[in-house]
């Protein structure tokens, strides 16, 4: 597993109603949740407001440090959705409607009061492009090299990321084990260290995270472990159980 292929991914959330709070991001957790199932990993994310030169700089900088770049955000029908405009001048390319695009759009819109020209923009992307389904709402996502063009609104994102499901290159899927403690996480930093250091020898990609929380008076915290191997996560895990138990803490399995 040391030599292993890793496959990446980078996110650039676009919205000035995200900067503001106004709106709160859901797709960075399903995004990353779809990404280990297809065997890549979200490598990082920025959220940027609806400015053209933050939209190029993002996507140029993710796209290039990634193996994919994902957008969410900006790729309506108004003034102010210049997601398309910003990728296109951040990839050297103009902007053209898709054929494909305005037929779907026509026929969604046909008993919806029609293809105006405000709708029409959801048909535009950069030129060369091609089209990630929606089955939710009609206006198609888009992809053009290692960039995925994707909607803002989680639903119909999901949607989006379950047609591209399998069409990704990847390696394995990450998989997760939790157990939960009622324990102060600073009192065993040194056990979980410990732990995922002993895990990680042989080339095995063992990772553990910690989650603490305060709940009914007390405090406590989850530990995850991640590893693409199953049997070097369950490894991993029953050796922390084990070894938090020999302090004599009780282990709740499958978290807390």
């Amino acid at each position: 597993m040391g030599d292993e292929r890793i496959w990446t991914a980078g996110l650039v959330v676009i919205g000035d109603e995200i900067l503001s709070g106004r709106t709160q991001d859901r797709n960075i957790a399903q995004l990353a949740a779809w990404l280990n199932v297809q065997g890549i990993r979200l490598h990082e994310v920025r959220v940027v407001g609806d400015t053209t030169p933050a939209i190029v700089e993002a996507v140029n900088a993710l796209r290039s440090a990634c193996d994919y770049c994902f957008t969410t955000g900006g790729i309506g029908p108004t003034h102010d959705d210049i997601t398309v405009d910003a990728i296109a001048q951040a990839l050297g390319v103009g902007v053209v409607h898709h054929p494909a695009a305005m037929a779907i759009l026509k026929a969604y819109y046909a008993t919806r009061g029609g293809l105006s020209e405000a709708r029409a923009r959801m048909a535009r992307v950069p030129d060369g492009a091609a089209l990630i389904e929606n089955r939710v709402s009609g206006a198609p996502g888009i992809r053009i090299g290692n960039v995925f063009i994707m909607a803002g609104v989680p639903h119909i994102t999901a949607g989006m990321l379950d047609a591209l499901t399998g069409t990704l290159e990847g390696g394995r899927p990450v998989v997760s084990r939790t157990i939960g403690c009622w324990v102060a996480e600073s009192e065993v930093a040194d056990l979980l260290r410990a732990v995922e250091k002993a895990h990680r020898g042989g080339g095995a990609e063992v990772a553990i995270g910690s989650y603490p929380f305060f709940r009914d008076g007390r405090t406590g915290a989850n530990f995850v472990v991640r590893s693409p191997d199953p049997n070097a996560a369950d490894a991993c895990l029953a050796d922390l159980a084990a070894r938090l138990e020999a302090t004599g803490r009780e282990v709740v399995a499958d978290g807390i």
